[in-house]
């Protein structure tokens, strides 16, 4: 299941704001950073241009440029998004097959995955605030590419333990911390305010995108040659968006404070998130959400291949089943939240996607697998919903300086829920079994819904911002 990204979905943390969507996944979002002084005082070519201000919109020549800018933008994170798309499918199946792991062992490789969430958290705000973004991006993308690529060398060589595809886990899972909030602070540096929404939410829109392709691309490539060669194909994928993040203009940032303190960084965006009556509620929703994704990520392997019978190629068609969902809720986003009010919206695609979800503990074998597919379809799109409205709404409310680190908060806390539902429902699969622990833990979904309806998100039609806080409407 993907993350989300205040809940940003993307299995690998990128987001979403998925699984690991991301929401919040990608899910992604603006900040106050500079480069150090050597990058600064290189001298400026075509390679290294100054992004384009809010102040220039509406000049023909900075509109193509940035336009030109997101495209480019767009094919790195899209590129890198399909072959995170194929490891959904094949890092799991490493373990499944390769190794035989247990449903536990395989919780272990999710919790693995995200608990760097845990640890540099809330410091990857500031550290995003302090590193040059672009080169920042790049050495992430290299690192993971690295990383990945030890999988298939050991299973060649006969080497491969679970003790080295948790370490790969943990490892990329570091990267991909840094890399997301980097992501999601490089968005809004790049567009004007005004296109943020449409930009989210094509980028959810291609997230799904990829979720629908890639793990039935990653399923063909298990079944034709092994999970340890179908990963390669990420290595590839961040190869190629390095590249490109490096090719980006370097974007243009306010300066900031360098006579705060790490420490005293952190607590701003921690305590700006904790009194904001809207983030709050959101932050808490999407936290019991990542509980669940967590979840989802480690029984989902083992109950479709272990429990239900399916072969690599179906295991994949399943998984892209949430691809489908999350391309719904990602097109049809913006007029729900015309139509209903995007404070309206989040709650009600919340409520959706949990009554959907309980669809898939009711699979069985053949075309009995199909209410699992459907049902994480469902809780895909509600999901995407979700985390494309509150993505934007942190975009746009947040003060630019504080950006990156509300966006290391939301994520630190949300995120970081990912390993312990990892964790529970690997051990309650471990006792009671697989379909039972799917019960539970889709059952524990409606907590989210139930969170946004009983804060002040209810009394507002429109997300509010500034004096419309105190005016619900």
């Amino acid at each position: 299941m993907t993350a989300v990204g205040e809940q940003g979905r993307s299995r690998h943390g990128k987001a979403p704001e998925g699984r690991a969507q991301d929401d919040e996944q990608r899910p992604h979002d603006a900040g106050d950073r500079q480069s150090p002084p050597d990058d600064e005082q290189r001298p400026h070519h075509a390679g290294d241009r100054q992004s384009p201000r809010d102040d220039d919109s509406g000049r023909p020549d900075t509109d193509r440029m940035r336009s030109s800018v997101f495209w480019q933008y767009w094919t790195a994170s899209s590129i890198s998004g399909a072959g995170d798309a194929v490891t959904t499918v094949a890092l799991p199946l490493v373990a499944v097959e390769l190794l035989g792991a247990s449903s536990f062992q395989v919780g272990l490789l999710t919790a693995a995955s995200y608990l760097a969430w845990l640890l540099i958290g809330l410091p990857a705000g500031v550290i995003v605030h302090r590193l040059p973004l672009r080169g920042a991006q790049v050495t992430m993308d290299l690192i993971r590419a690295g990383a990945l690529a030890s999988i298939p060398v050991a299973a060649w060589e006969g080497g491969l333990t679970l003790a080295q595809l948790l370490a790969v886990a943990f490892v990329v899972g570091l990267a991909t911390v840094v890399a997301s909030v980097g992501n999601s602070t490089l968005l809004p540096a790049l567009v004007s305010k005004g296109e943020l929404t449409a930009r989210n939410s094509l980028m959810s829109a291609t997230d799904a995108v990829t979720q629908l392709g890639g793990p039935s691309l990653g399923g063909g490539l298990v079944q034709l040659f092994s999970a340890p060669v179908a990963l390669l194909s990420d290595v590839a994928s961040y190869l190629v968006s390095a590249v490109l993040f490096w090719r980006l203009p370097r974007p243009a940032r306010p300066e900031p404070a360098r006579q705060n303190s790490m420490a005293r960084l952190i607590a701003d965006g921690c305590r700006y998130v904790a009194a904001h009556p809207i983030m709050r509620p959101c932050t808490i929703s999407a936290t019991i959400g990542n509980f669940v994704a967590g979840g989802l990520m480690a029984l989902t392997p083992v109950f479709v291949v272990r429990t239900l019978g399916a072969p690599p190629w179906l295991y994949g068609l399943v998984v892209a089943f949430e691809g489908v969902g999350a391309l719904i809720g990602a097109t049809l986003t913006p007029r729900t939240a015309r139509v209903l009010g995007s404070a309206r919206a989040i709650w009600c695609a919340e409520a959706v996607g949990a009554v959907v979800a309980l669809m898939m503990p009711l699979a069985g074998h053949g075309w009995g697998i199909a209410p699992f597919a459907l049902g994480s379809a469902g809780l895909a799109s509600g999901v995407v919903t979700f985390s494309v409205l509150t993505r934007t709404y942190r975009q746009t409310a947040s003060p630019p300086e504080l950006y990156p680190r509300v966006m290391a908060t939301v994520r630190f806390i949300s995120w970081g829920a990912i390993p312990f539902g990892a964790f529970a429902a690997g051990g309650l699969a471990a006792a009671a079994g697989n379909r039972t622990a799917l019960w539970v833990i889709c059952g524990l979904n409606f907590l989210s819904p139930v969170t946004l309806v009983s804060s002040r998100v209810r009394r507002y039609r429109e997300l509010p911002t500034g004096t419309d806080l105190a005016d619900p409407r």
